[in-house]
C-alpha cells in the first residue's frame, strides 16, 4: 500500500445500466428470479460500489500483486432504475485501519438517489490469498 492511500480519497464512476443486469439476469437458473421486473438488481448494484471503491483506490495499491476484497456492505437500494439510465456513483474512504478500509458510498441514477450506505474492503496479496484458495480447495479433496 502506497502513503497515499488515506481517509478522505473520493471517486465517482458512471455507468450505464444495460438490460443484462436486471433482475431476471441475476440467477437465470432460478425460476423465481425470471418473472421479476426487468429493473436493476441489488445484486448487481453491490458489485457496482464494489468496482467504484477498487477503481478508487487501485492508484494507492501496488496493483496487481495487492488486491482488495469486499468483507461488508450495509447499503439501502431506495428506488428502482430501469435499463438505459446512467447511474453516478460516489464513494469516499472514511477509515484506513491497516489493511481495513471503509468507504461512504452512494449511488444516484439520475431521478432518483437509488443507495446509500458503507462498504468494507480488505487489502490482500493476491499470490498469497490464491495459494490459500489451492490449499482450501485440496482440503475439499
Amino acid at each position: 500500500m502506497k502513503d497515499s492511500l488515506k481517509p478522505g480519497l473520493s471517486y465517482e464512476h458512471n455507468y450505464i445500466v444495460p438490460d443484462s443486469k436486471m433482475v431476471p439476469a441475476l440467477y437465470p437458473e432460478s425460476p423465481e428470479f425470471v418473472v421479476m421486473p426487468e429493473v436493476f438488481a441489488t445484486g448487481f448494484l453491490v458489485g457496482l460500489l464494489e468496482w467504484a471503491c477498487i477503481k478508487a483506490i487501485k492508484p494507492h495499491l501496488d496493483w496487481p500483486q495487492e488486491q482488495s476484497l469486499g468483507t461488508q456492505i450495509n447499503v439501502s437500494h431506495e428506488a428502482a432504475t430501469p435499463s438505459g439510465l446512467e447511474i453516478k456513483v460516489s464513494v469516499k474512504l472514511i477509515e484506513v485501519d491497516r489493511r481495513r478500509l471503509v468507504f461512504s458510498v452512494e449511488a444516484h441514477d439520475g431521478l432518483d438517489l437509488i443507495s446509500r450506505g458503507t462498504h468494507e474492503r480488505f487489502v490482500i496479496n493476491k499470490d498469497k490469498f490464491d495459494l490459500k484458495m489451492v490449499q482450501k480447495l485440496k482440503k475439499n479433496n
